[in-house]
């Protein structure tokens, strides 16, 4: 545990990712089985203690500390683990020696709620505030320490000379602490075998076209639909369906993974079917639609029946035995095609092609494409691979331009990790009616990107310079300081007091030349709600 505590407390203070990589890969490679496969687990929030929780060790610190001083030190720090293990007192006894990564998750495994308080005191008197700190982390599963589940397979992959296409495909099959991993990659035993198991491959991605010229003659259109991106599975008589970063969301969709029964592996985009459907590509509505159904352990009959979910299908990984992933786009896109006849046309069909002789004919064509629950368009080259991660040259997107409004400031929060000291998340809001004739202001939207670490600096002193309430951890500001917000897109809502939610709001620019009273109105935004 005590070097797992010190690889923890070295990436919370390095801000370069090739140092991060550096750090786990010499981790992995110096420490031993099962510890180095319970610490990957960890980083990649493999790892789950349902005994205890954030508020098991509030309660356990609230015994032992003023409550006062707990409060006040949460608020300040920002983090629950880092408070904890600073403010946690020394025992009163020689303690044990400090466990060891394995030793810690066989004693968070065995855990119960009524057990946890006492079981859990016990393992952080064993450590110092750096141990303290590693093990409240791994308990909870929010590390929030700048390491991605996929930074941390790079680091595995450059730890141990191996492919990191290679690592991810391999590990989806197996179960922390991933030894026949570490047994191919460190010691050079055969891959671990995925056959006839519904195992998640790596996706293939897009960069952003910017300014690159393409030739329309060499590459294939689509459009980029505003859903989420899934991967389909059905091998030894299971379907899958998972989510860009290889989580299993079939309990989500259970129609959709029913609807798959023929051994395949899909690419494609998951949308819901909804009373505004809009556009002429066929019953796609909007993505607060399919935000309602996002993340539940179980949907109700309801909301499957009003919000029934399908895909609209991209690509073709791999086809009953055959592995299509080294022929060419076009040719996959022919074998996708026949495929999807053989599918329910109601829970499957297939992207259509745009056809667009020159970018400028298709830059036309994706302006027009604001109301069809589109994000833009996709350029595929029609002889690409099917390659996982990004690959120049091969696959570029091209998102339609933001919306934009100016939004006033009205509410701040302070961040966490590396922002616990800043005042990083914001509430904006547009006025309801004429300010000059006492209009209020209703939120409209929240962000906490979109600027730059000097651009924090400023914000931060701003809100603790224009306070004029404090709701906990909410400072409420004076309604002063105007940004202009970008966002994809806007639809009705219920659950918020202006009617509207907004998807992806960034803050474009902060606007301080501009007086408040100026900002747009709640109807300006509602305007840009689609039918």
């Amino acid at each position: 545990m005590i070097a797992f505590a010190q690889l923890i407390d070295r990436l919370v203070y390095t801000r370069s990712r090739n140092a991060k990589l550096g750090l786990i890969a010499e981790y992995l490679r110096c420490t031993p089985d099962p510890d180095r496969g319970w610490a990957l687990a960890a980083l990649t929030d493999g790892l789950d203690f349902p005994a205890v929780k954030s508020s098991t060790i509030r309660n356990l610190l609230m015994e032992r500390v003023d409550p006062a001083l707990w409060t006040l030190s949460r608020d300040y720090v920002g983090d629950t683990a880092e408070t904890a293990s600073l403010l946690w007192p020394g025992p009163t006894v020689a303690p044990e020696p400090p466990p060891s990564v394995s030793e810690a998750v066989e004693a968070l495994s065995a855990m119960t709620r009524a057990s946890a308080p006492r079981d859990l005191a016990t393992l952080l008197d064993r450590l110092d505030a750096n141990g303290r700190y590693a093990l409240l982390k791994l308990a909870t599963g929010a590390m929030r320490i700048g390491i991605s589940s996929r930074l941390a397979k790079v680091a595995f992959a450059q730890g141990f000379d191996v492919a990191v296409e290679d690592v991810e495909e391999y590990w989806h099959g197996l179960t922390p602490p991933y030894e026949p991993l570490f047994d191919w990659a460190a010691r050079g035993a055969e891959p671990p075998s995925g056959k006839d198991l519904p195992l998640f491959r790596p996706f293939m991605l897009a960069h952003p076209l910017e300014e690159t010229v393409v030739d329309m003659a060499d590459y294939a259109a689509e459009w980029k639909w505003d859903g989420i991106r899934v991967q389909l599975v059905h091998a030894g008589g299971e379907s899958r369906v998972y989510s860009r970063s290889g989580d299993d969301i079939s309990h989500t969709f259970p129609e959709v993974a029913a609807a798959l029964d023929i051994p395949a592996v899909l690419d494609g985009e998951l949308l819901v079917r909804g009373a505004h459907q809009g556009g002429e590509e066929g019953g796609a509505a909007s993505f607060n639609a399919l935000q309602q159904r996002l993340g539940r352990k179980t949907v109700p009959k309801k909301m499957l029946r009003e919000l029934p979910a399908f895909v609209r299908l991209y690509d073709a990984l791999i086809l009953g035995e055959e592995d299509l992933r080294d022929q060419p786009w076009q040719t996959r896109r022919a074998r996708l095609e026949a495929f999807a006849e053989r599918l329910e046309p109601e829970r499957f069909d297939v992207s259509r092609v745009i056809e667009a002789a020159t970018l400028d004919e298709l830059a036309a064509i994706r302006e027009r494409a604001r109301d069809d629950a589109i994000e833009g368009v996709m350029l595929k080259r029609r002889d690409s691979p099917y390659v996982a991660g990004r690959k120049t040259g091969l696959w570029y997107k091209w998102k339609r331009d933001p919306l934009l409004i100016d939004a006033v400031l009205m509410y701040a929060q302070r961040g966490s990790g590396r922002r616990s000291s800043f005042y990083s998340d914001f509430t904006f809001g547009c006025w309801d009616g004429d300010p000059d004739k006492g209009a209020e202001l209703l939120p409209v939207g929240k962000s906490y990107f979109g600027f730059t670490d000097e651009e924090l600096k400023w914000l931060d002193r701003h809100v603790r310079n224009h306070t004029v309430n404090r709701f906990g951890p909410v400072r409420e500001t004076d309604k002063s300081l105007v940004f202009e917000v970008a966002f994809d897109s806007v639809h009705e809502s219920r659950r918020h007091k202006s009617g509207l939610a907004m998807r992806f709001p960034r803050i474009n620019r902060i606007r301080a030349d501009k007086p408040a009273h100026e900002a747009d109105r709640i109807e300006a935004l509602r305007a840009l709600v689609r039918d």
